[in-house]
């Protein structure tokens, strides 16, 4: 009996220890000095879900263009050929074939032919040869017929519309001064028959030779 009441004394009094440790804390610590936290964590993780792979997309099938066979097209059925009789039936009524007239003659219309060029102007030179006009001799000086001097001058002259001279210039030397100048003077003292166009009197310019020759 004394045993049995110790026994049942010792469960008491360790009940009682526990609860009193675990209301202090000193349980708790003493799990922690024995029982690492990190193990404890690991204990308490829960474990990783696996990944499972998506599993491969089917492969996509080729669609290949039906090609279908063209339909043949039947022949068109013969159609039946009108045979001419030549015997006219014997009811059929007679009649005259009138001629067709001729076609008219196509008229292929003709180019006109080019216009041609204007004639060129009819254009008369002044003179100074006209019997009427009645013009001196040039003058020859005296100096050169004793010198000997002779030979040919051409002189331009301006001649107006009333054939009067209007101005003069030397063309063509003799090789003479004096000759020169009186071949000048003398043309300016002349009448001439003035220029005409299309029979309408113009001023134009003239070239009038003058001869200087000894006798």
């Amino acid at each position: 009996m004394n045993r049995n009441v110790v026994i049942a004394g010792s469960v008491v009094l360790l009940h009682v220890a526990a609860l009193w440790a675990l209301q202090a804390g000193l349980l708790r610590q003493a799990v922690e000095i024995v029982v690492p936290v990190e193990v404890l964590s690991q204990f308490i993780e829960p474990p990783a879900p696996k990944v499972v792979p998506p599993p491969p997309a089917p492969p996509v099938p080729v669609q290949r263009p039906v090609v279908r066979a063209a339909k043949p097209v039947p022949a068109p059925a013969p159609q039946p050929v009108a045979i001419q009789d030549p015997t006219p039936a014997p009811a059929a009524p007679t009649g005259v074939l009138t001629p067709q007239p001729p076609a008219p003659p196509i008229t292929v219309p003709v180019a006109a032919a080019p216009a041609a060029p204007p004639a060129p102007p009819k254009v008369e030179m002044p003179s100074s040869d006209a019997a009427y006009l009645d013009n001196p001799k040039a003058n020859y000086p005296p100096l050169s017929k004793r010198l000997g001097e002779q030979g040919k001058v051409i002189v331009r002259v301006y001649i107006g519309a009333d054939g009067t001279p209007q101005k003069a210039e030397l063309r063509k030397s003799s090789g003479y001064t004096r000759l020169d100048n009186s071949a000048l003077d003398y043309v300016m003292k002349c009448r001439y028959v003035p220029g005409k166009v299309n029979g309408v009197a113009q001023a134009m310019w003239h070239e009038a030779p003058v001869n200087f020759i000894l006798e």
